[in-house]
């Protein structure tokens, strides 16, 4: 079942990460169901998917100025740009594709583009998650 309570993903990571129980875990990622936290967790756990972007932390500068003009529930969509193998990513350039990352990451909340950067660097365990919990949360996300 797919949530249209809208918290920002890193909120959602934010509640998980507070949680001390991964059956409360479960519970969180399960309520907060969305297309945009599937990629996202995706983005961080399946081995499938590589980044065409460089590894390390990215030279941005985070948005300050009051609200974002954008959110990962809507750039999540532009994902197919930074994926190894996909055809929208091997279209692009290395320097528009790292371009178009940057602006994502200088276009949403501080708290989403700093789990944006370290997606890509595909560390072990984010905010508390695990790739069993998300298993777990969502069984048909990340096949073996």
């Amino acid at each position: 079942m797919i949530s249209t309570n809208r918290l920002q993903i890193h909120e959602i990571f934010n509640l998980v990460d507070s949680s001390s129980s991964k059956e409360d875990k479960v519970k969180i990622l399960r309520k907060h169901a969305s297309m945009p936290l599937f990629d996202v967790c995706r983005g961080f756990f399946d081995p499938k998917i590589q980044w065409n972007l460089p590894a390390g932390e990215p030279p941005y500068t985070p948005y300050e100025e009051g609200p974002p003009p954008s959110s990962l529930l809507k750039q999540h969509l532009k994902f197919k740009y930074f994926v190894s193998g996909l055809q929208e990513s091997e279209r692009l350039d290395k320097v528009r594709r790292e371009k178009m990352f940057l602006n994502i990451l200088e276009s949403v909340d501080p708290g989403d583009a700093t789990l944006l950067a370290s997606m890509i660097n595909k560390p072990e365990t984010v905010k508390g998650l695990s790739v069993e919990i998300i298993k777990e949360a969502f069984p048909d996300l990340i096949q073996d």
